[in-house]
């Protein structure tokens, strides 16, 4: 069976990829997942904000002293500290994780860059690239709560944020957003001409919870279920066939079927990270045997056989409204039933 798939121009021994996480946090923890079989790890997010405080910090540790004597050598200031950081500080870490994992696993790691504005941050991915990112997964986490800004420019600021970091590599970039745009179609398109090489469908916005004791926003991120993939699907499958970009899937990954599932609508490469929290690294073997069986049983002979043996061949609008009225009619007469109408 060949299970060997290609994601934006990398060659990966099999479609599963262990998406951004805890695991990747450590270097034993990415020889794990890449001993349970993953084609490719993307390594934990470093946040914008974390790379400006940092800018900050060193700015501040610079210019904290420039008046003073140089003639008090027997006056050592103490040395400000504002974030609780280690010794080298987050980017170092991470780079130098990087590095260690690109250097000594056998499978593509790839840089993960979380950001939601215009800026100097982006700079960051030339870093990563130097230090052995196979690619950069770069997430947009962006929600747009000023009723001033328009849709087109929102999109934009999408579409300046993937031209500057293009513009500081040579690796692929992958772009990891969100289902919320007024036309998500046509946006991908305009993503690929902006030079995206794979779109990463999709990102989870935080739906805080609301503490009516307290009367605060409580935050929290829950684990994703096998419920939310539908979204993802919906929009690979439609994609599928009008895009030459690759297509990675991510949310709703729990078993083998769920990935079988993203497969046939046109997926390149499965994202998973609740899964692999919840059951360990090891739990990728598992996922890449029930693909494996899958495939075997439905005499697919390759993963290549089977993709997108179930995308939308055209007229996707029409399709999805017809599913649409066909799901109402179903609900109409199962729910009628039930209230003995």
């Amino acid at each position: 069976m060949n299970l060997q798939t290609t994601y934006m121009g990398l060659t990966l021994r099999c479609p599963v990829v262990a998406s951004a996480g805890p695991i990747q946090q450590t270097l034993s923890g990415m020889r794990a997942l890449a001993d349970a079989g993953v084609g490719a790890i993307t390594m934990y997010s470093l946040f914008e904000e974390q790379i400006r405080a940092e800018r900050v910090e060193q700015t501040i540790l610079t210019t904290e002293y420039d008046n003073i004597n140089p003639e008090g050598l027997s006056y050592f200031p103490d040395v400000p500290t504002l974030l609780p950081h280690d010794q080298d500080g987050t980017s170092r870490s991470y780079l130098r994780l990087l590095e260690k994992a690109a250097s000594s696993i056998e499978v593509p790691v790839i840089a993960s860059l979380n950001g939601a504005t215009l800026g100097g941050w982006s700079h960051f991915a030339r870093q990563m690239e130097e230090a052995g990112a196979a690619g950069i997964e770069l997430n947009v986490y962006y929600v747009p709560g000023d009723p001033t800004l328009s849709a087109l420019e929102v999109e934009n600021l999408h579409i300046d944020i993937i031209g500057s970091v293009k513009s500081q590599v040579s690796v692929p970039v992958a772009v990891k957003l969100s289902p919320y745009f007024s036309s998500f179609a046509s946006f991908a398109v305009r993503l690929e001409k902006a030079g995206a090489d794979a779109l990463v469908l999709f990102n989870r916005f935080l739906q805080p919870e609301i503490d009516l004791e307290t009367m605060t926003g409580v935050p929290g991120l829950r684990l994703s279920e096998p419920f939310e993939a539908r979204v993802p699907r919906t929009w690979i499958s439609i994609l599928r066939r009008q895009l030459g970009i690759s297509l990675a899937a991510t949310s709703g990954v729990e078993t083998p079927d769920d990935m079988v599932k993203y497969l046939l609508v046109g997926a390149d490469v499965i994202c998973t990270t609740s899964a692999l929290v919840r059951h360990g690294a090891a739990y990728a073997a598992d996922l890449i045997a029930g693909l494996e069986s899958w495939l075997a049983r439905h005499e697919f002979e390759s993963v290549e056989a089977a993709r997108g043996a179930m995308a939308i061949e055209e007229g996707a609008t029409d399709y999805e409204r017809q599913g649409y009225v066909a799901a109402l009619q179903t609900a109409k007469r199962k729910y009628a039933s039930l209230a003995g109408l």
